[in-house]
């Protein structure tokens, strides 16, 4: 049975002009990760990543590590990049919640001089999320959140139709991206997105087993784990579990 590891981003640039950029410790995270899976004899058949550049960074900090830990090589022809994994425009919908935060510096500021900032921030972020899950704004975003979802699941379904001679396949991309793509699995409510895409940690890994098609069914997809961060969580150190 084939498999699909979903991956989040190490930690990005939050707060900075240029998000999309991983942290030191991103990188870190990202190698923590790929050590893991070379002790644990996990090779990968096929690498896609989303278009974003943390998604990259991601990716080859990972899969660098993990061949450099093992015996194991990996043709560069098995790696893909495909945007359709690509995040979801959250500065976008920030701004069009609360228009001052189009500045990254004033949701610095915010976050540093509200008491409680990451939670008031957080609170401000959901209804965003609300705002633009809702539809009744769809024209004033680039991308609706029903054309994101339908993205994330058509990306994927793209990846399905090739899986014959894939044992592993990994994917590098985001927290809104593989919160979508386990409601499509799991069909829960669109509320739930939000509360899923805020747990998820940085280079955390969602696992999805691949069901092969029958002359009776389609190719079918089942959750083996959900945001699995051991490689994080064996350093004994908070400081590396993020969610940004």
């Amino acid at each position: 049975m084939a498999q699909i590891y979903l991956v989040r981003h190490g930690q990005a640039s939050f707060g900075n002009q240029n998000y999309d950029q991983l942290s030191e410790l991103g990188v870190q995270q990202a190698q923590h990760l790929g050590r893991w899976w070379a002790a644990r004899d996990i090779n990968m058949s096929r690498v896609v990543t989303g278009a974003l550049k943390r998604h990259q960074q991601t990716a080859q900090a990972c899969i660098a590590e993990m061949l450099s830990q093992s015996a194991d090589t990996l043709d560069t022809s098995a790696w893909h990049t495909d945007a359709g994994f690509n995040e979801y425009n959250h500065h976008e919908v920030l701004a069009r919640h609360v228009p001052a935060f189009d500045d990254p510096a004033a949701v610095k500021h915010f976050l540093l001089n509200t008491p409680n900032g990451k939670q008031a921030f957080q609170d401000i972020f959901a209804q965003a999320i609300t705002r633009w899950m809702s539809g009744q704004f769809d024209a004033e975003y680039t991308e609706t959140w029903h054309a994101f979802r339908q993205r994330c699941v058509d990306a994927l379904h793209k990846q399905l139709q090739d899986m014959s001679e894939v044992k592993n396949l990994v994917i590098f991309t985001s927290g809104g991206t593989i919160s979508a793509l386990c409601q499509h699995v799991l069909a829960f409510p669109d509320p739930k997105f939000s509360e899923l895409n805020w747990s998820l940690v940085n280079s955390a890994v969602t696992r999805l087993h691949v069901q092969p098609a029958t002359p009776e069914k389609p190719v079918r997809l089942a959750l083996a784990y959900l945001n699995n961060f051991a490689h994080l969580e064996q350093l004994n150190n908070p400081k590396c579990i993020t969610y940004v």
